[in-house]
């Protein structure tokens, strides 16, 4: 049983899904910033493997992955680092990358390596549903890795529930707007959500773009299992003293009863 399958079934309400980019704020904060956010309360990292074009990223995560590329950081280097990752991080980890580093660095020998390393899932948004059908998806299995496709409110329900039956471990739900904050927009999101929820799917969903704080996490969970955590955590980091405060402080404000 997968890590992610195995959280899933222990606990399906208010999973914390959170981001960060592999060499950021430096080189060789990877591993402090994974510890810490085991340490105070993320079910789950998702971790971000920098890329100069990262189509799918807002403005923050794509400024935290031009510095950490500017650090040095390469999935060669990633790869270093996550060796003796699986001494101390016990949660699962999902990497979130994009297509065009990984080809280049040879997709087979990538799964491979990922699967040696302990990690848990890939989350790759510009894989084509098809190119994850007839050639990647079954390296992908016989590595024993999960497969996280993306759904969107626009997305049609034929095509939902086949990314649903492709996908494993979790379907991450986009909701761009869910976290503006204002009733309004909210209630736009919860019908997503709330047909999301009524259509019984195969994996659990969390709901990702725009959930940064209490109120927003909250919220979503009224209907997803959790929510994924990303740009709000990364600013957390760009401002903060030091990796174990602001993490401490920032996952305090989000999970405090």
């Amino acid at each position: 049983m997968s890590r992610l399958t195995e959280l899933f079934e222990q606990k399906n309400k208010r999973v914390l899904n959170v981001y960060c980019t592999a060499g950021y704020p430096h080189l060789n904060s990877t591993i402090e910033v994974m510890e810490s956010l085991q340490k105070n309360g993320a079910d789950i990292i998702e971790l971000g493997m920098p890329y100069s074009d990262p189509l799918a990223d807002g403005e923050v995560i794509q400024s935290s992955s031009l510095v950490a590329l500017n650090n040095g950081m390469t999935i060669d280097t990633l790869f270093e680092q996550l060796a003796t990752m699986r001494t101390s991080i016990h949660i699962p980890v999902v990497l979130m990358g994009y297509m065009n580093p990984i080809l280049q660095y040879g997709f087979e020998d990538f799964c491979k390596k990922a699967k040696l390393l302990g990690v848990d899932g890939l989350i790759l948004p510009d894989m084509p549903l098809y190119e994850f059908e007839q050639v990647y998806g079954a390296t992908i299995k016989a590595n024993d890795l999960d497969f996280i496709f993306l759904v969107t409110p626009e997305t049609p329900e034929t095509r939902l529930r086949k990314l649903d039956s492709l996908s494993s471990g979790f379907l991450y739900a986009v909701s761009s707007s869910a976290t503006t904050g204002t009733d309004k927009d909210f209630s736009k999101v919860a019908v997503y959500l709330e047909r999301l929820k009524s259509m019984q799917l195969k994996n659990p969903f969390l709901v990702g773009f725009g959930i940064k704080d209490k109120a927003s996490f909250e919220a979503v969970n009224v209907f997803a299992n959790g929510a994924i955590i990303g740009s709000a955590y990364i600013q957390a980091l760009s401002k903060g003293k030091d990796v174990e405060t602001t993490t401490k402080t920032f996952l305090e404000g989000v999970l405090s009863n």
